[in-house]
């Protein structure tokens, strides 16, 4: 499992919190144990790492979602995982929001992209949701598309004949989770950059970056399911 492997490469630290939360980390996926692991839940996997570096779990439920705090970048950050499954999660998102009564811009959002390699992320401050269905609700039903979002790469089709819902809920071959375990530190680095108010220095710092060989020409147009 990718999951007891980040346990073993990269320790926790303490947790702590106070004070009223003032930020949202959203890391989408679908729920079940059918899901783990696949490349659609890479924004699952990556809000889990966040959690265990900074101590804390991710498993209380509310706001249709299991969710966990942490003080990142000085600030009480939920950490969130929609359980409403991918292309309703803006269900959860807005709850959430409305809540804290916080803007749509003290949001950051992690998801897949197929459009980008394995090995790759990248920053956006704002934007359309580029077909990916959780990232069209979120912008649906909060009215706004003027939040950051983190897109981790999980390749093209290996061939035009599989269907994209199949390529997205497959799981990660063992190449790729050797690409995607130091996106995932990369993710975290860049998502306290964000917090922090910093996203220009996150964007200039990686978005420039790959891990491993040079990609192929990826396929491009197809919608995210």
């Amino acid at each position: 499992m990718l999951d007891d492997l980040f346990g073993k490469l990269f320790p926790k630290k303490p947790a702590v919190t106070a004070g009223p939360v003032e930020f949202i980390i959203a890391g989408l996926g679908n729920p079940g144990a059918q899901f783990e692991d696949t490349r659609h839940n890479i924004g699952y996997l990556a809000l889990d790492h966040i959690a265990r570096q900074y101590g804390v779990g991710v498993s209380r439920v509310k706001f249709k979602s299991f969710t966990g705090q942490a003080v990142i970048a000085g600030k009480k950050v939920l950490l969130l995982k929609p359980a409403t499954y991918m292309n309703l999660s803006g269900q959860a998102v807005a709850e959430a929001l409305s809540f804290y009564k916080l803007p749509v811009e003290n949001l950051l959002v992690i998801y897949d992209d197929v459009a980008l390699p394995a090995g790759s992320m990248r920053i956006r401050r704002e934007g359309s949701a580029g077909g990916q269905g959780g990232m069209k609700n979120i912008i649906y039903l909060t009215g706004k598309d003027t939040f950051p979002r983190i897109r981790i790469g999980v390749g093209a089709k290996s061939h035009p004949e599989i269907d994209l819902k199949d390529w997205v809920l497959g799981q990660f071959t063992r190449e790729e989770q050797e690409l995607i375990l130091p996106v995932l530190d990369q993710v975290k680095q860049a998502a306290e950059l964000i917090v922090g108010g910093d996203i220009t220095q996150a964007m200039n710092r990686y978005n420039r970056r790959h891990i491993g060989p040079k990609p192929p020409i990826q396929q491009n147009g197809e919608e995210n399911p």
